[in-house]
């Protein structure tokens, strides 16, 4: 809906302002493109110079939001197919784009404006609210900004909200448009439907051993192999060389005892609570002066309270129900604040603080003093599994000797078999493919450093390439395929033939029963589908692509052949919500707005230093 609004913003009344303020521009002159770019510029808006400080803090600023989505930061090369430095160019290119506009305008921002804004900033306010400039001078060092940096930036900020407070702040989306948006958003249709299944046609003959070799032929770009690398493989890595250790029982008793001061179990709670409305509230509060117990209280105002859980008291992340429950005896309740008015809870067990067994603490400080060995150890031994790989001793020798397990793999371009290394993180598996794939099959290949001082060994074994697969590979698969090929088209047709005796007279009630079949009403629903998803929007969707009284057929987005007569049209009768309507405002204002920087922005000319941009990412980013 709303790129629909978009369009009707271009042509309202976007394109007359745009046309009538870039004439007025041009008649100030705007520079030609400027071909020779400095090493130190990324870009350039006309005169506007995009610096490569000034990408570098947008781009880490948006690689930091990525990595938050991602769980790491990405590389470069994931960074480009994401198309991240383009969309920060383009954001700030229409930054630069309105300074050339302002400055062709002869706009300004006077220093007691430019006072007054710094004042005002929250970033640089102390604790009693005024500037600090200690803070400011903080914030910016933090930033790897300067002074005059942040005022020239904050100068621009200021002539661009001027030039879009004068051009658009009253620009308002027509009455007759949100009539439009509200009709077509809100109408609703009813249907009567039926659903067409394998049982409504005859069942599709099987193909011949001439017709699966000749569908092969056309499709065997689409069964092919991938090329698969067979590789033996050893981790080197605190996990994999503990595991290879047996920690004696004595050694763990004497552990035990050095540390066993430190090994408590944390006291535990169990919690329930009961949500209480302003008249409960005030009988619990009376209950609890007068010194009643809880499961009193609960019967007397006809409520059931919920458990909450087993917890200790760092288990708790609300602040208010961990200070309250740990702040009672056993069986006493309290009242504290709820999302909706008071809650009363209550403490019905508590298991005390204690000192953990020997016996429960075995398995730890075994592990513990496994990894401490291996800590000592592991430079060592991968001194000597260096020495034994460059005299050419195979792997299943080098794990033998070391005790240490080997693992043998099929491994395609993508790294999913590399599950099978009980070490290896999900992030690393990628490294461990492409070295796979740049090895050659014969010669020695180097290891390859992970994470935690970690080090990953592999053998190529055998290298299958990709290939055609053959008929027989693929035999069952392509008969599948072209039945549920020609059912799909068996089922298409019988649907417009329902279709044509529908708009030939027929009711659906006669055709349905002809097909054995019981007619079905659907829930009043928009263009987007109804609201307990018994219609999806690809048959609402075909359901509005007619009038009133629209007849046809669609599949829907869960493989369904539905055949339908619409037999409901119920169009708005009240305007839109304030909310929506308020949000179209916005949209519209945003698209206009949208398009004429656009316009500025290719009337004065982007021009992209390649070389600089990628020099600039690979010296500060490259991995």
């Amino acid at each position: 809906m709303l790129d629909g609004l978009r369009g009707f913003a271009k042509s309202w009344p976007g394109k007359i302002m745009g046309a009538f303020l870039l004439v007025g521009v041009a008649g100030f002159g705007i520079n030609n493109v400027i071909t020779d770019l400095g090493s130190n510029t990324v870009a350039r808006v006309g005169d506007q110079e995009i610096t490569s400080r000034e990408f570098l803090r947008a781009y880490q600023s948006q690689a930091n939001n990525l990595a938050n989505q991602i769980g790491r930061v990405p590389t470069v090369a994931e960074a480009e197919a994401m198309g991240l430095p383009t969309y920060v160019l383009m954001n700030i290119s229409q930054g630069e784009a309105m300074n050339v506009l302002a400055n062709q305008l002869g706009l300004g921002v006077s220093d007691d404006k430019l006072g007054q804004m710094l004042r005002t900033d929250p970033s640089f306010q102390g604790t009693l609210g005024n500037f600090d400039p200690s803070i400011f001078s903080q914030v910016l060092q933090a930033s790897g900004w300067t002074e005059a940096e942040y005022f020239e930036t904050r100068g621009n900020e200021a002539k661009r909200e001027q030039l879009i407070s004068a051009l658009f702040a009253d620009k308002t989306l027509p009455d007759v448009a949100q009539g439009l948006i509200n009709d077509y958003a809100g109408t609703q249709r009813t249907i009567d439907y039926i659903t067409l299944t394998d049982a409504n046609i005859e069942t599709p003959a099987a193909p011949t051993e001439d017709e699966l070799t000749a569908y092969l032929t056309e499709h065997q770009a689409e069964y092919r192999t991938v090329e698969t690398r067979r590789v033996q493989m050893l981790d080197l890595s605190l996990a994999s060389l503990a595991a290879t250790k047996t920690i004696e029982e004595d050694a763990i008793a004497a552990e035990y005892e050095r540390v066993k001061a430190t090994l408590t179990t944390p006291e535990k709670r169990t919690i329930e609570q009961a949500v209480l409305n302003a008249e409960q509230q005030a009988a619990f509060e009376a209950g609890l002066a007068a010194g009643k117990d809880f499961a009193t209280l609960l019967t007397e105002n006809g409520l059931t309270a919920t458990p909450v859980g087993t917890f200790t008291q760092a288990q708790i992340t609300d602040g208010a129900l961990s200070a309250a429950a740990f702040g009672l005896e056993q069986g006493a309740f309290t009242l504290i604040d709820g999302v909706a008015g008071k809650r009363a809870i209550h403490v019905t067990t508590i298991e005390p603080a204690g000192q953990t067994t020997l016996d429960e603490a075995r398995d730890s400080i075994a592990s513990g003093l496994a990894t401490a060995a291996a800590r000592n150890e592991i430079n060592d031994i991968l001194d000597q599994i260096e020495e034994l790989r460059a005299a050419f001793r195979p792997l299943t020798e080098i794990a033998e000797r070391f005790g240490l397990d080997l693992y043998e793999a099929d491994v395609t371009v993508g790294g999913n078999q590399l599950e099978i290394l009980p070490n290896l993180q999900a992030d690393e598996r990628t490294k461990v493919s492409q070295a796979i794939f740049k090895a050659t099959e014969g010669q020695l290949t180097p290891s390859i450093p992970l994470a935690g001082n970690a080090h990953l060994f592999f053998d190529l074994v055998e290298i299958q390439p990709a290939r055609d697969q053959t008929l027989d590979e693929v035999r069952e698969d392509l008969t599948a395929t072209l039945i549920a090929e020609r059912t799909n088209n068996a089922l298409l047709a019988k649907s417009e033939e329902v279709v044509a005796q529908l708009k030939g007279g027929s009711t659906l009630a006669d055709v349905a029963l002809s097909l054995n079949l019981f007619p079905q009403l659907s829930p009043p629903f928009s263009r987007f589908g109804s609201d307990d998803g018994s219609i999806d929007n690809v048959i609402a969707q075909a359901a509005f692509n007619g009038g009133p009284e629209h007849k046809g057929s669609v599949v829907s987005s869960t493989g369904e052949f539905i055949v339908f007569e619409v037999v409901d049209n119920t169009v708005p009768t009240e305007p839109l919500e304030t909310a929506a309507a308020d949000n179209l405002q916005n949209e519209a204002k945003n698209g206009v707005y949208g398009d004429f920087v656009s316009a500025v922005r290719d009337d004065a000319g982007l021009r992209i230093n390649q070389q600089a941009l990628q020099q600039l990412l690979a010296l500060n980013f490259g991995q």
